[in-house]
């Protein structure tokens, strides 16, 4: 799993990459904490907050933008931000899984939207799964 954070004039910018395509959605998941909180997934070993997140959408890269938009509005309800999870159920157009995280006092930083502007979920060179996201901050 790879996440860079890439130069944007205005937003954030990220690539992930992923063995799988869970994987991928991990890294978007763990990257997104990132920029709310710096280095909170980094050396959480317990954690004190739940959320079930059941997205469907109609490909595979609207389906990872939509769960990330999804996972971020429950950290902005719960006051929570999500390291890991269990994939119930996953296919190119559904993901239902259990979010596991830690409750936090404060973002760092506030995304507004996960955006759809340049993500492609596709395979690279080194037979990876990767994709772009941007987040409007």
């Amino acid at each position: 799993m790879k996440i860079k954070y890439l130069p944007h004039t205005a937003d954030i910018r990220m690539l992930i990459e992923g063995e799988t395509l869970q994987e991928l959605f991990l890294a978007g998941l763990k990257g997104m904490n990132h920029i709310l909180k710096e280095g909170i997934c980094k050396d959480v070993n317990a954690f004190d907050s739940t959320a079930n997140i059941r997205t469907i959408s109609n490909d595979q890269t609207n389906l990872l933008v939509d769960f990330l938009s999804d996972a971020l509005t429950h950290s902005y309800i719960n006051k929570s931000l999500y390291c890991q999870m269990k994939v119930l159920h996953f296919s190119s157009f559904e993901i239902s899984a259990e979010l596991y995280g830690q409750s936090i006092n404060e973002f760092d930083e506030e995304i507004k939207a996960v955006t759809y502007h340049e993500a492609r979920i596709r395979k690279n060179s080194k037979n990876l799964w990767e994709t772009i996201i941007i987040f409007d901050i």
